[in-house]
């Protein structure tokens, strides 16, 4: 009977030990996949924080991109205008230039036409007393002292009165010209009651040729300068005798009026239209 007790009893024991040996193993396996799971899932809120932060910065680059391409297209645009601007610029300036280089090609032609004018007007009268020439746009008729004065005199005489006279034809038929008149001697001094010095005598010859168009053949006073260069304007050598005659001399220089050119030159650039 104790033989019999003793062996239900260590089945008892062995029973229970087993039971618990499987119970810990189960224990230990739930607590290590608990662990594993616990540590899966760190991983996984790390990557899901690495992910949420990658699309964040996606999101910022896509706005900095946006902005950069709004700003790119404002700055094109900007650009298509200014271009378009300066082309017509460029058309308006090249137009001004066309119309400037007509009117001057325009004055030219005048300026030549009136000097033909002039030297078929005085063909009667020699070398030696006047020449017409065209410089610098201007028409220069240089009349000898010979030819318009006595010696020392500011009093126009009679042959010099008769070249004026065609010389005031021309210009009563050619308004738009200025006329400047303009008195030079050689580099003799002169002292006398009446002209103290070259510059009185010059500036009182250009004024007596002045008065003698003005008042005997009806040139417009408003287009005419009267004034006396001395001996300072020489046109050849004072230490001979011809070029002091030479130097003698009154000239009238004619010039198309260029108020017309002036407003060209001077105006605003006007944008043509398109």
């Amino acid at each position: 009977m104790k033989k019999i007790l003793m062996t239900v009893t260590c089945l008892c024991l062995a029973t229970i030990f087993l039971t618990s040996c499987v119970a810990k193993r189960k224990y230990v396996a739930a607590r290590n996949r608990a662990s594993q799971s616990s540590a899966d899932n760190l991983a996984l809120n790390e990557r899901i924080t690495r992910l949420e932060d990658t699309i964040n910065r996606l999101h910022s680059r896509v706005g900095a991109l946006g902005n950069a391409n709004e700003n790119a297209a404002n700055e094109l645009y900007k650009t298509n205008s200014e271009l378009n601007m300066t082309k017509e610029q460029i058309a308006a300036q090249r137009q001004r230039l066309q119309q400037l280089q007509a009117f001057i090609d325009q004055q030219r032609k005048a300026t030549q036409d009136l000097q033909k004018k002039i030297a078929d007007a005085l063909v009667g009268f020699n070398s030696s007393e006047l020449t017409v020439t065209m410089k610098d746009g201007r028409v220069y008729i240089s009349m000898q002292e010979s030819l318009l004065f006595p010696s020392g005199s500011a009093v126009v005489n009679p042959k010099g009165k008769e070249a004026l006279a065609k010389v005031a034809g021309v210009l009563n038929t050619n308004s738009d010209i200025n006329i400047d008149i303009e008195g030079h001697t050689d580099n003799v001094p002169i002292h006398t009651k009446i002209y103290p010095d070259n510059w009185t005598l010059s500036t009182a010859r250009a004024t007596s040729i002045a008065h003698v168009l003005i008042d005997e053949y009806s040139v417009s006073p408003v287009k005419l300068i009267a004034s006396g260069r001395s001996s300072y304007a020489p046109i050849a050598d004072n230490s001979t005798v011809e070029g002091r005659a030479q130097n003698r001399r009154t000239e009238i220089i004619l010039e198309p009026k260029l108020d017309e050119l002036m407003q060209l030159m001077n105006g605003p650039i006007n944008t043509v239209a398109k």
